[in-house]
């Protein structure tokens, strides 16, 4: 991966990412931002970049409709404007999501734990549509990213996903793997970045790392990639990582 503009999740504070970016990277990313966020556990959504970066917004105080004394974001919607290099103008605004996990707690009822979660995923894609109409034109340029915690068709990403006034693409249908997956057999598509096996059950594969395009961007995709991770593990991280590229 050699990507202009990373986009991270869960990751703890700013001075973490910093490191990361100058101790892992190598220096790569010149331009670093993180804003923390609502999760209690300090785990928040950042962004990397070789461009210069413009106005960066933060959307955690968005209230959720059903409690609007509480956040309807779990972490925060992370708004990022990349600029060109000489920074006469915007190339694209980048929208950094982390939704709503499936995790729920030992001490609730699984099945009503579950739905709660998935509705409040479905209340982060509306707020979401909502904050990216009122901010983008119909012909801005932009990308939507993120680990959404479904897949591109779940009914609880719809609000997002198949908003009739943003008209978003989905990026990764072509996506191509940079060496194979593991398993045997493999998994029947390369559209996943997770991998979930319960005990005695058949692995899943999910694509819960997403990228979704403009109208106006998505035809400027020259390519959809996963990075195959050679140990799963998950000391870093448990998903694999995936990106567009842009002839911008």
């Amino acid at each position: 991966m050699d990507l202009d503009v990373l986009a991270v999740q869960e990751v703890e504070d700013i001075d973490t990412l910093r490191h990361f970016a100058s101790d892992d990277l190598g220096g790569l990313y010149k331009h670093v931002v993180l804003i923390e966020g609502n999760d209690p556990r300090l785990i928040d959504v950042g962004l990397l970049s070789k461009l210069p970066l413009g106005g960066v917004t933060s959307w955690q105080h968005v209230p959720d409709p059903l409690n609007v004394d509480q956040p309807v974001f779990s972490r925060d919607l992370l708004q990022v404007e990349i600029l060109k290099p000489d920074r006469s103008e915007r190339l694209l605004t980048v929208f950094n999501n982390h939704l709503k996990s499936h995790y729920v707690p030992f001490t609730e009822d699984a099945e009503a734990g579950g739905q709660k979660a998935n509705e409040l995923r479905r209340r982060q894609c509306d707020a979401a549509a909502a904050i990216i109409d009122a901010q983008m034109r119909p012909d801005s340029a932009y990308v939507v990213v993120g680990d959404m915690n479904d897949p591109p068709d779940s009914p609880f990403l719809a609000p997002l996903a198949t908003s009739p006034t943003l008209k978003l693409q989905f990026g990764l249908d072509d996506v191509h793997e940079t060496q194979p997956g593991p398993g045997n057999p493999p998994p029947p598509s390369p559209n996943w970045t997770e991998r979930f096996k319960a005990s005695g059950k058949p692995a899943e594969y999910t694509l819960m790392d997403q990228v979704w395009l403009s109208p106006a961007l998505a035809p400027k995709k020259t390519g959809a990639f996963v990075d195959r991770r050679t140990k799963v593990g998950g000391d870093g991280s448990d998903h694999d990582p995936s990106w567009v590229t842009l002839d911008l």
